[in-house]
This record gives C-alpha cells, sequence and structure tokens, in this order.
C-alpha cells in the first residue's frame, strides 16, 4: 500500500443501507493494489461504522460545506494513486472484474476518463430502469469525444486532476463539465460496459424532482444551445410515459407501474422545465442521449460480457451470511 495504483474515492452521507455491500464488493476485485477513500459529508446514521470494519481511510467534511466536487477534491488530494476511481456509496458492482475493466482503456494515453455501466435494482422505479438502459448501452466505446459521463462509476488520471480539478461552485455535474474541459484540450472518454454496477435509487419522487431541477441549472452554464419550453415539458413527458408504458407491457410489469411510470416523468421533465426556465439546455447530442427513449429493439440485459466468466460474478448473499466482519447494526 506504499504506492498503490488505484485510489478509489467514495462520496457520502447517511450511507447505512448501502456502503457495506459497497466495499464488501471492492475488496473482491481481482485487482489488488488499491486504497479506498471515503469522504463523509456529515453521516448521523451507521455508515462511517460500517466503514471503519473495512481498512479505509475516513475524511469528513463539513455538511454545509459540501458541494459534489468539493467532496471529489477532497479525496483526491488524499489519493495517492496514479488512477482515481470513483463510486457512489450506493452503487455496488456486480462481479470481480469491474475495476480491472474499468480502468484498463487507461493504456490509451488520450483518454482522461472512463465510466462504467449502470443498472438498478428491484428498488429502482421502472422509468429510471429505461433511463440507464439508455444513457449506459450494452456495448462499450473505446473513443467518446462527447462529454457525456457519470461519476456514481468511473476514474480519471490524477495528472489530469492536478491541472484542472473539479468546479467546487456547481450545483451537480461536475462530472459532465470536467470531460468537457478535458475534450477541448484533446482528450477523449471511454465508456465501459463491461465495467457494470447496480445503482440503488430508492428515492421519493420529490427527490427525483429536486436531481433534475439542480442538474437542469448547471446544463444551462455548460450548454446554452437549445431552449427547453413548456412544449418540450409537454411532449417528452408525454413520448417517454408511452415508451415506458409500452416497455412495462411488452415484460408484463404494466398494472405494477401505471402510476409510477407517469409520475416519475412528471418528475423529471417538470424539475428540468423549471431549472431551464428562460434558459438555454444542452447540445443536441447531449439532449438527445438525455431525454429521448431508446427504441424497442434492446440488447438482453444479461448479455455475457467478453472475458467474465459465471465464477466472476459476486454473490452478495454469501459474502454477508459468511462475513467475519461483525457490523455494528
Amino acid at each position: 500500500m506504499n504506492d498503490p495504483l488505484i485510489s478509489l474515492i467514495i462520496r457520502c452521507c447517511n450511507e447505512q443501507e448501502h456502503i457495506g455491500r459497497l466495499l464488501s464488493g471492492i475488496f473482491e476485485q481481482t485487482v489488488k493494489s488499491i486504497e479506498v477513500i471515503i469522504v463523509d459529508s456529515g453521516s448521523t446514521d451507521d455508515t462511517l461504522s460500517i466503514a471503519s470494519c473495512y481498512p479505509v481511510v475516513i475524511h469528513k467534511i463539513r455538511a454545509e460545506e459540501f458541494s459534489f466536487g468539493h467532496a471529489l477534491n477532497t479525496g483526491c488530494k488524499a489519493a495517492r494513486g496514479e488512477i482515481l476511481v470513483f463510486a457512489s456509496a450506493h452503487v455496488y458492482p456486480t462481479h470481480r472484474r469491474w475495476l480491472e475493466y474499468l480502468v484498463a482503456p487507461f493504456s490509451d494515453p488520450k483518454v482522461a476518463m472512463t465510466y462504467g455501466k449502470q443498472r438498478g435494482n428491484e428498488l429502482n422505479k421502472f422509468s429510471e430502469h429505461q433511463i440507464f438502459s439508455k444513457w449506459f448501452p450494452e456495448h462499450s466505446v473505446s473513443v467518446q469525444r462527447t462529454p457525456f459521463c457519470n461519476n456514481a462509476n468511473a476514474a480519471i488520471l490524477r495528472s489530469l486532476w492536478e491541472q484542472i480539478p473539479y468546479d467546487e461552485g456547481l450545483t451537480g455535474l461536475e462530472d459532465i463539465d470536467w470531460a468537457k474541459r478535458m475534450i477541448a484540450r484533446g482528450y477523449y472518454l471511454a465508456y465501459v460496459a463491461e465495467a457494470d454496477v447496480i445503482h440503488v435509487h430508492n428515492e421519493k419522487y420529490s427527490g427525483a424532482f429536486n436531481r433534475y431541477y439542480r442538474e437542469s441549472i448547471v446544463f444551462y452554464q455548460l450548454f446554452p444551445e437549445q431552449k427547453f419550453r413548456m412544449k418540450d415539458f409537454l411532449w417528452l413527458c408525454f413520448i417517454n410515459t408511452m415508451n415506458d408504458y409500452i416497455h412495462a407491457l411488452r415484460v408484463h410489469k404494466l398494472l405494477g407501474n401505471l402510476v409510477s411510470i407517469p409520475v416519475f416523468r412528471l418528475m423529471q421533465f417538470w424539475g428540468t422545465y423549471k431549472g431551464y426556465v428562460q434558459r438555454d439546455p444542452i447540445s443536441s447530442v447531449l439532449r438527445q442521449r438525455f431525454y429521448y427513449p431508446n427504441g424497442l429493439s434492446q440488447s438482453a440485459a444479461n448479455e455475457n460480457r467478453a472475458g467474465t466468466s459465471e465464477t466472476d460474478y459476486i454473490d452478495y448473499m454469501n459474502i454477508v451470511k459468511n462475513e467475519k466482519i461483525e457490523h455494528p447494526h
């Protein structure tokens, strides 16, 4: 651990339900030269007690100081690795080669950032499963010249972060802002479908509204090219709701999601509209990826990844059952 190859940085606040599973998955990885840094912004539950049962370093910031960029920069400053990996505290890897796949594209010196696939579990709303499918497709992209990315499952080079730290003044989308600046310098991103995680969102509908409202404010700052007016809100809410209904019908989940689908889409696009009133949103390429639904022909979500065997997948139920560390809750 004197010179770790990878520094894995986790931002968290009150994540006792999830962080133990993430840390268990991290220490099951094929990559062993890792340091794990927890950046906590004021947890009042058992998050830090659980985290302290693992070989991690914990840094605390005050809740009133929090921004996504500030938390990331705090972790990056403490890191010793040449590759900085970011994981949300409520994600967990599906298999043991997650980190191996996520950092592999850095063999290309022009890759500034990689990000991996995300899927939900039974706690996510049906519409969010559709969003993940759109944002994070089944096939990798080795050279991506648009700044879409997501720091819930991503990695960057420390040397580039030292040149351009994250913007601590943004209310969100610090990842896309950083990626945009890297692309302007001649670098590109790599999307790694094989480096997949489960991203658990069990938020209330008001939480979805607040998330999209907060992020749409930053969209305006980063991509002032197009308008997002009331007609955009109405059309996108309608077309995505109808598309979700069709998908739900095909997979025999329509009855259980008759209400959740339109309510989630309403909160998503009403939050976006409120953040963009009289403002310009994202570029047309990003607009297509963020807002418009997938076609009906999709690859199977459980498609086997090249090079990943059945024994690589992590059995979290078995880990929990055989866990020798006695968690405090």
